[in-house]
């Protein structure tokens, strides 16, 4: 399947950056950001396209465990509490609390391999907390890290520290002297002489006018490739990983739609291709759930009309996000459309059924079949049978396909 990878991590960056913003107070632009200020360092530094494409990769997505740090570690509160890091009192606050757990680092690591990147990367999220002095969470000092997790780390601390889409000139000259104290205690020399001369204030000003997204699109050339099944496979875990973890109660809905998408695209005879780029949409079919609230998607009692409004807005959300990504007009068109009905009473833009096409219709009754079949915050699991009944009097209620919910029910039921 081709693809542009660089593409395809502009276009969720928005969606990754919504979740660290609601779940731990994180600028809601914070991975762009760091990949802005990344680009302008390793410009600087000389690297080429291929390194520099992933080295922005790699900063969109330097906090791409945080769903599962915050889920499965972390009980809520304030995550971040810099203030001022000039002295050895306040550095002791940044040794402190998320940075001295190693876990986001480490499992973020092990989360990136999945994603085929075309030069080496190895260790770059692993070590993008580490202090010049080894005072990091694992304990590395300037010479045992690689220089890609460097450039993120000082990027990532200029973002937390300061506002990017206020500063002034004034501002910027504060903050590189602040930057300048830390020579020897978070950052080398090196990495600092590299960010004064990389990040200019006209950068700034470059990055409040234009925005992030269009200023790299224009300033960094990037490529389609064809990934291998397996390759594509890995992609879709990755951020599947990242859309079912907002949420616990759909630790494993994305896959178990991706994965039942697949097979039945076997089952009906769609080539690899095809069948390929349907996972890929069964994969990605909530990636708009990412904007949705938590308080929403885990209420355990009926939605209000305004709250069910509210969630209506995630296919709409997939449409736009997966719209930007060149070259996957029907898996947007597939994913987007899984709340459709035939009658026409979906959502989020009420297409009747015979506007829908049959891979329209099939991926909405994948998704609802692995809902049924999954536990809820307001339902058990249902079994196959169970499952099939309920959807079988969708059916002749005329909101899905009776054919598809025959055919799953066969496929499924051992």
């Amino acid at each position: 399947m081709k693809l542009n990878l660089t593409e395809t991590l502009y276009a969720l960056s928005f969606a990754l950056d919504t979740v660290q913003y609601e779940m731990g107070g994180i600028s809601n632009e914070h991975g762009k950001h760091v990949a802005f200020i990344s680009f302008l360092m390793g410009k600087y530094l000389n690297y080429d396209n291929d390194k520099l494409n992933d080295l922005v990769g790699l900063a969109i997505l330097h906090d791409n465990a945080f769903t599962e740090y915050v889920r499965e570690e972390y009980n809520g509160g304030e995550l971040y509490d810099y203030d001022e890091l000039t002295d050895d009192k306040d550095i002791s606050k940044l040794r402190a609390g998320f940075l001295s757990n190693p876990m986001h680092n480490v499992v973020g690591e092990e989360n990136i391999r999945l994603i085929p990147f075309r030069t080496n990367v190895k260790d770059v999220i692993l070590y993008h907390h580490e202090n010049a002095d080894g005072s990091g969470p694992l304990h590395k000092k300037e010479n045992e890290t690689n220089e890609m997790a460097q450039i993120i780390h000082i990027a990532d601390m200029i973002d937390v520290l300061f506002d990017l889409k206020s500063m002034d000139e004034d501002d910027y000259k504060v903050a590189i002297e602040k930057i300048k104290k830390l020579e020897g205690k978070l950052f080398s020399k090196k990495m600092i002489d590299t960010l004064i001369n990389s990040l200019k204030y006209s950068d700034i000003e470059d990055l409040q006018k234009k925005g992030v997204i269009p200023y790299l699109k224009i300033n960094l050339k990037s490529d389609t490739y064809d990934y291998s099944d397996e390759e594509i496979r890995n992609i879709c875990k990755f951020f599947a990983k990242i859309v079912d973890y907002k949420s616990s109660i759909t630790k494993n809905h994305s896959l178990g739609v991706a994965d039942k998408c697949y097979k039945m695209a076997k089952y009906y005879g769609f080539d690899d291709d095809k069948a390929i780029r349907f996972y890929f949409a069964g994969a990605f079919h909530d990636i708009g759930k990412l904007i949705i609230n938590n308080d929403i998607l885990e209420k355990p009692g009926k939605l209000t009309q305004s709250e069910f409004e509210h969630i209506k807005n995630h296919a709409k959300a997939t449409e736009v996000i997966l719209s930007s990504i060149s070259g996957l007009e029907d898996i947007t068109t597939w994913a987007s459309r899984h709340h459709e009905k035939l009658d026409g009473s979906g959502y989020t833009s009420s297409i009747p059924g015979i506007e829908l096409t049959f891979e329209d219709r099939l991926l909405a009754c994948i998704d609802i079949y692995q809902a049924l079949i999954e536990k809820r915050s307001y339902k058990g699991n249902f079994g196959h049978k169970e499952s099939i009944d309920i959807m079988m009097e969708m059916a002749n209620d005329n909101k899905i396909d009776k054919n598809i919910v025959k055919d799953i029910s066969e496929y499924f039921n051992n």
